[in-house]
């Protein structure tokens, strides 16, 4: 086992990588200004709903968010460069961390593989070569690193494809309804709108997404299948770019291939001048019962969040329970529509709550499908109403419909959701049980 994980094999994969990493996180950062996402999540809405149990992010909610974001973005180009690279990798990890956990009305899966990424790659000596941190001292250059870290980052690559293949085999992907509702909203591209309503399209994006999902680790893995591999991956991350408009994730997967090509070829397309490394050692450090131990526990959440759902009561596509952190990408369109009623406990007087002039307009989507920033909102409703000297109930009237089915009461109305407790391990029994045939009639339809 020593052998296997402390043999010294060549860094250009991992040096590569890290400029690459350096340069999209930057670009993540300051893109977030421009195309005005940090303004619409973070500065004009009233309130964010962070992931319970962090409110105290929402301190930083505001107009302070533009600076943070620049602050991000040095920091990016720093760890591209390689200049005080564990410490921005870190700085940026922890300021994107932050960002994830601030707000979930912009949650998306590839947010979250980057601050995973980001914080490997923390721990990961990637600015060995090619780096300011080698000028300044030449002493800590070196062509060579264990092999656990290349380990380490295909072993995450794998879970995150092999549970978005996994989580796609269900009725409205398997029939292609799922992938042409996806297209619907694609139909005024230039050039290519109407083709893509094609029904061959649309069995064509749900099982080339499985199949290329499942099977591109194990082609990059084999030298025979790499470069058929490689192409593929191009053309599939490329069109996601292209029709979705998911930021870096597609240019992030691509060179995710970096792991998988050999040294000599990295070096020869890449970075003529870099020393290879040859050599076989084996250097066992005094802490490798740390890093495998803290790699071993690692990677068993990462096996068990995307799994957690099945030990909730009723369908995710239904409860969301155990639908965040799990590689569930695009897999089902849900609506609803929200009414809200408070009570006054004092004089038992129930109204229609005017909820919406809480949120700003990109809260208003989540809200009325997603049960626990529906709880939130109870929360935050039940706080401004005692700061008016009212002590209220709230009660929560939703329909939800998944994959342009019909709508079916979603919530029970008699609850009282601000005095409910929010438990992140067990189904709320206040959540309605899943119609038997929500799922029969969206294939229908």
């Amino acid at each position: 086992m020593n052998k296997f994980l402390f043999k010294q094999v060549d860094n250009i994969g991992l040096v590569l990588f890290r400029v690459v990493v350096g340069l999209l996180i930057a670009t993540e950062a300051i893109g977030a200004i421009l195309t005005g996402w940090v303004r619409r999540t973070l500065v004009d809405t009233p309130f964010t709903f962070n992931f319970i149990g962090f409110d105290f992010l929402q301190y930083l909610q505001g107009d302070l968010m533009y600076y943070y974001f620049v602050i991000m973005s040095i920091f990016g180009i720093f760890v591209m460069l390689g200049y005080k690279y564990r410490f921005s990798m870190i700085a940026y990890a922890i300021m994107w961390t932050g960002v994830y956990l601030m707000q979930k009305s912009s949650y998306n899966n590839h947010y979250y593989l980057m601050m995973l990424l980001c914080w490997i790659m923390a721990f990961l000596p990637a600015n060995r070569w090619f780096s300011i941190d080698t000028k300044i001292n030449p002493k800590m250059k070196n062509p060579a690193m264990p092999r656990w870290v290349l380990l380490v980052l295909i072993i995450q690559v794998w879970i995150v494809y092999t549970f978005a293949s996994v989580a796609k085999f269900y009725p409205d992907w398997l029939n292609a309804s799922m992938p042409a509702l996806l297209m619907e909203g694609k139909s005024d591209f230039w050039l290519i709108g109407g083709i893509l309503q094609k029904p061959w399209v649309h069995w064509s994006i749900a099982y080339v997404g499985i199949f290329f999902d499942l099977l591109i680790v194990p082609l990059m893995l084999w030298k025979r299948t790499r470069l058929i591999g490689f192409a593929i991956a191009v053309f599939f991350h490329l069109f996601n770019s292209f029709i979705f408009h998911i930021g870096i994730f597609p240019y992030m997967s691509i060179a995710f291939a970096l792991f998988f090509f050999s040294p000599e070829i990295l070096q020869k397309r890449f970075l003529p001048n870099k020393k290879l490394y040859t050599g076989n050692e084996v250097i066992v450090p005094k802490y490798k019962n740390l890093i495998v131990g803290v790699f071993s526990v690692y990677f068993l959440f990462q096996l068990g969040l995307p799994l957690r759902h099945w030990f909730f009561k009723d369908d995710v596509l239904w409860t969301e329970e155990g639908h965040r952190l799990s590689w569930r990408m695009m897999l089902r369109s849900k609506s609803g529509s929200l009414t809200v009623w408070v009570k006054d406990n004092a004089n038992g007087e129930k109204q229609r709550y005017n909820y919406r002039e809480l949120l700003g307009d990109k809260q208003h989507g989540s809200v009325a499908t997603k049960p626990d920033i529906m709880w939130q909102l109870a929360q935050k409703i039940k706080t401004v109403e005692a700061e008016k000297g009212r002590d209220v109930s709230v009660f929560m009237e939703a329909i939800v419909r998944v994959n342009d089915g019909e709508y079916h009461p979603f919530t029970d109305p008699n609850v009282d959701l601000a005095a409910e407790a929010w438990t992140p391990f067990k189904h709320s029994e206040w959540i309605l049980p899943s119609p038997k045939d929500y799922n029969e009639k969206a294939v229908n339809e």
